[in-house]
């Protein structure tokens, strides 16, 4: 199958994978042929790259990091339980996450098994889900981020459900800020912006008082928008005094929300994202945060078209583990022809080579 922009998309062609509402629940199915309602329709719902089947991709594939019935209890419990403070006076709001501490320890140990046991790279494409509530699926990629981050630093098991605790909750104070802010469809005025700052400090101020949970995970809300040279928010605190976790789900957050689509801008690709990393790593970020973050992630999902330093293009066909810029392509074009055997360029043993463009519009052959 092959990544396409959806506005590219002619009439009839085939969806090659699933696009899922924000509960997990299937909107279309692989395999239906997509009529330009359809295609207008993905549009309007912010879908702005899809999976189709292509006769020479078509052995390509696409792993999914977690099952769907994770994915959706994952989120349905993220959901009920934000809901629940949402609604909630302040008096009531750690005996509810006392409450609901069980359940996020459950998800959290079956999150580390799924992710241990999958040898891919993680690929979390925004454009497979819609987002009508955009907080709660990005608790659980920022989760998934963070998770793969502390498996490439080597934490132990301990530590990594603390800081999956961490991560899973780190935006729960955002429940406290007004629907209007929360829910604005555009831009926030600055003022707007300085209320929704206050949900790290919020956040913080739920989960310390919640004996089921350590207080790292208190933590990991109250310094996931602080950054290493004292530029983030709320003590504006540097690298000296972040903990390790919170500089993890810094990096996970900022990816995760670059990479997702919002009513103003549309997603970025996750090559993208991580050139935003890069920008900040060593003032913003950590940097063996960002390495670390590099080796686990797909940033040339399978299936996205690329062009190499010597103009040839093809598609991502495999990827090579803990070498996310140096995946397996399968050439379809050199010299800006198609060719009729297309072929498999490992950019592993091929070092010369190397990706220079992606390209997600879809030519007719």
């Amino acid at each position: 199958m092959r990544l396409v922009a959806t506005q590219t998309v002619e009439s009839g062609a085939i969806l090659g994978k699933p696009i899922y509402n924000e509960k997990g629940q299937v909107l279309l199915n692989e395999g239906v042929s997509l009529s330009s309602i359809v295609l207008k329709r993905l549009l309007n719902l912010g879908i702005h790259f899809i999976y189709i089947k292509d006769q020479k991709t078509e052995n390509i594939t696409v792993t999914d990091s977690i099952s769907e019935k994770l994915r959706k209890e994952a989120i349905l419990t993220i959901e009920s339980t934000f809901q629940e403070i949402y609604r909630a006076p302040q008096k009531d709001l750690s005996l509810i996450m006392e409450k609901s501490s069980k359940q996020f320890k459950g998800l959290i140990r079956q999150l580390l098994l799924e992710l241990k046991n999958n040898p891919n790279l993680i690929t979390l494409l925004s454009d497979v889900y819609t987002y009508d509530n955009y907080i709660f699926t990005h608790s659980l990629n920022v989760t998934m981020y963070t998770i793969a981050i502390g498996l490439e630093l080597k934490l132990s098991s301990k530590e990594l459900e603390i800081l999956g605790l961490g991560a899973i909750l780190h935006d729960v104070g955002k429940m406290k800020i007004p629907e209007d802010i929360l829910f604005k469809p555009g831009r926030l005025t600055e003022e707007e912006y300085e209320k929704v700052k206050l949900h790290a400090e919020d956040g913080y101020q739920i989960l310390k008082n919640v004996p089921s949970l350590p207080l790292l995970v208190a933590h990991c809300a109250f310094q996931h928008h602080e950054r290493i040279n004292g530029s983030g928010y709320p003590r504006g605190i540097n690298g000296e005094d972040m903990h390790l976790y919170g500089k993890i789900i810094a990096v996970a957050d900022v990816f995760d929300a670059v990479t997702s689509n919002r009513v103003y801008r549309n997603a970025m690709l996750p090559h993208e994202g991580l050139e935003i990393l890069y920008a900040g790593s060593g003032s913003l970020f950590e940097p063996k945060v960002i390495e670390a973050f590099r080796k686990s992630i797909a940033i040339y999902p399978n299936g996205l078209t690329v062009e190499l330093n010597d103009g040839r293009k093809g598609v991502v066909s495999q990827q090579n583990a803990g070498l996310c810029d140096r995946p397996i392509i399968r050439i379809l074009e050199e010299d800006g022809q198609p060719i009729p055997q297309p072929y498999e360029l490992d950019l592993k043993k091929e070092l010369s080579y190397m990706i220079t463009k992606c390209d997600t519009t879809m030519k007719k052959e």
